[in-house]
């Protein structure tokens, strides 16, 4: 009876201790939280520069309407290029975000996706995944314009065509941050968050 006593003493002393490590972890991660500021999308030193003109670009989507990228617009609107690919498995996981932020975002923005390659490849795309009501442009002039070297890669452009935010996105909060920089009226989060200090 004595080492069963003993074994729940000295079981409690265990949980008691493992609780105070528990939150002792709890805290720091709290403190490692507020520490850490919101990356953004990655900035690549090549392309076109962020407060530029983008120059217009002919395409063509994929249901045959004619657009000319990068041309001040009248409606006010800005628009969101994003470069996506089929074999892409990033780019697949972002298409319930873009769906999301076309609806959430509609009132100012316009996504368009664009790609290069094979159309029926793309068709099929789009098909499986839902995209009809997206703007799919295929045009590997687009793509060399912006300097997409890798996938998926987002250009967002105000009302006057000016390139206000661009950069790799892999998340929401990468997409995110491209709107808030273009809000807070700088090339990137990092450079905001590079200034304020």
């Amino acid at each position: 009876m004595t080492a069963l006593a003993i074994s729940n003493v000295v079981l409690w002393i265990v949980v008691l201790s493992l609780l105070v490590v528990v939150l002792a972890l709890t805290r720091q991660l709290g403190v490692l939280h507020e520490r850490i500021t919101p990356v953004g999308a990655l900035m690549l030193n090549r392309g076109l520069t962020v407060g530029e003109q983008a120059p217009a670009v002919d395409v063509v989507d994929l249901v045959g309407t004619s657009m000319r990228l990068g041309e001040p617009r009248a409606d006010g609107k800005s628009t969101l290029l994003l470069f996506v690919s089929p074999t892409c498995p990033v780019c697949k996981s972002l298409l319930p975000i873009v769906r999301s932020s076309g609806k959430d975002e509609r009132d100012w923005l316009d996504i368009i996706l664009a790609s290069d390659g094979n159309l029926d490849e793309h068709r099929e795309y789009v098909r499986t995944n839902g995209l009809g009501n997206v703007p799919y442009v295929i045009s590997a002039r687009l793509g060399m314009t912006y300097q997409v070297s890798r996938l998926p890669f987002a250009a967002l452009l105000d009302e006057a065509g000016v390139l206000r935010a661009r950069g790799l996105v892999n998340s929401r909060e990468h997409l995110e941050s491209l709107f808030e920089a273009k809000r807070l009226g700088v090339a990137s989060l990092q450079d905001y968050f590079a200034s304020a200090k």
